[in-house]
């Protein structure tokens, strides 16, 4: 049974986007510091990173799913919980002890620019190709762009992430993909292919860093 009915799906979103035009550019700001960030390794990238993304995940948690999409449907608020949760790993990733970070030049590496030119610049312009134009469609600060965007920048450090970091990511992954077939968001089919995609890069990285540093394991 669909949740919600295709006009209540994009009304969502017709209020999300026309209420909070305004933050687009910031938090399409805080996406590019948390790339800058990634590329640019060390320990203060990593920092930078993962701090931005728990930006990026709290306003999405807070604004997109409790405050607007709760509206008409409650599962919002169990994924609004899973959303800030998330943004709490990541924030509190980016004040721990770091290591040191380099930015991913194999194939993790290029898979994570992919992903974080498709959030960024491609899954908008999907949208507006099919028929979903502003302000009737999913902009970055949604959390389908948004999730893309994470595993992107969690593939362009080479480092170890700790599996607890991609718990909620591949939840949303799969569970916001419903929406291609469900509500024709066709920039959503990418969605499980990141989350699917990205977590095999990353736990094949982990296991490769861990062999190289066998003394030197990290936690899940």
């Amino acid at each position: 049974m669909v949740p919600v009915t295709t006009d209540q799906f994009f009304g969502v979103f017709v209020a999300y986007n026309t209420e909070t035009s305004a933050a687009l550019a910031g938090l399409i700001a805080v996406a590019l510091v948390a790339a800058f960030g990634a590329m640019k390794g060390g320990a203060v990238g990593r920092r930078v990173a993962m701090g931005s993304l728990a930006i990026l995940w709290l306003w999405t948690g807070i604004v997109f799913h409790l405050v607007f999409f709760a509206k008409v449907n409650p599962a919002a608020y169990a994924f609004g919980v899973l959303f800030v949760v998330q943004a709490a790993l990541f924030g509190r990733e980016a004040v721990r002890a770091a290591p040191h970070v380099e930015p991913a030049r194999n194939r993790a590496g290029l898979a994570g620019v992919v992903l974080v030119v498709y959030a960024l610049l491609i899954y908008p312009a999907i949208g507006a190709l099919t028929g979903h134009s502003y302000p009737a469609a999913p902009m970055f600060g949604a959390p389908c762009p948004v999730t893309i965007f994470t595993f992107g920048v969690l593939l362009l450090m080479e480092s170890e992430i700790r599996v607890r970091l991609l718990v909620v990511p591949l939840i949303w992954g799969l569970a916001g993909a419903t929406a291609v077939w469900v509500y024709g968001v066709v920039a959503d089919a990418a969605l499980p292919v990141a989350a699917l995609f990205g977590l095999a890069l990353i736990l094949w990285r982990n296991r490769r860093l861990r062999e190289s540093a066998p003394l030197m394991p990290m936690a899940a």
